[in-house]
């Protein structure tokens, strides 16, 4: 789509578990959740937590993961690298790129990131973004690649987002793509 090849990303999603001791039984229902941590290529200082139980995203400086390491109330479960090569197509960046389990290139899907870059409204942008993702799939599906893209798009209310899009907004959507592959790795099996 001749598009102008702008260099690499990376980020990456970790799913985590409270670290249940003896004494914490009781109150493990109740206070500790799973949650997932993301970091991002565009926000390097930043680390999002996102508790999908209470529809939640929070921003962080990065030192808090050295905080949590040190605290030890929660371990990682999983983690998930998403990495590629960055593109610029006029007013759109397109991110597609790999995702895999860190320290392993066992491939878990592929991810194709849009942003529209003049828009920030969600809803302002919606209609355009629809035009977009529906030229992408026609030119891919001339290629007769193996597999289909789905387009996801969660309900940013929920999680108390407003209509200008932010990184938050990127938090909540790695979290509901890592939602998908799981849900498609079980069907799977």
């Amino acid at each position: 789509m001749n598009g102008v090849k702008e260099g690499r990303w990376k980020s990456t999603l970790t799913f985590y578990r409270p670290v249940i001791r003896a004494q914490d039984q009781a109150l493990t229902s109740e206070l500790r959740r799973d949650f997932l941590g993301l970091s991002m290529h565009d926000q390097p200082n930043k680390y999002y937590f996102i508790i999908r139980a209470q529809r939640l995203v929070i921003e962080a400086d990065l030192s808090i993961q050295t905080i949590m390491e040190k605290l030890q109330s929660y371990k990682m479960r999983v983690a998930l690298n998403f990495e590629g090569i960055q593109y610029r197509l006029g007013d759109f960046l397109l991110r597609v790129g790999k995702v895999a389990p860190i320290n392993s290139e066992s491939l878990r899907g592929i991810v194709l990131e849009v942003e529209y870059l003049p828009i920030s409204s969600l809803e302002k942008g919606r209609q355009i973004m629809a035009e977009f993702l529906e030229i992408w799939q026609e030119a891919v599906s001339k290629r007769s690649l193996p597999g289909h893209f789905k387009h996801t798009e969660p309900n940013f209310a929920e999680y108390g987002l407003s209509d200008h899009y932010s990184s938050q907004h990127t938090a909540v959507q790695y979290a509901i793509v890592m939602a998908q592959l799981i849900a498609s790795a079980q069907l799977r099996s």
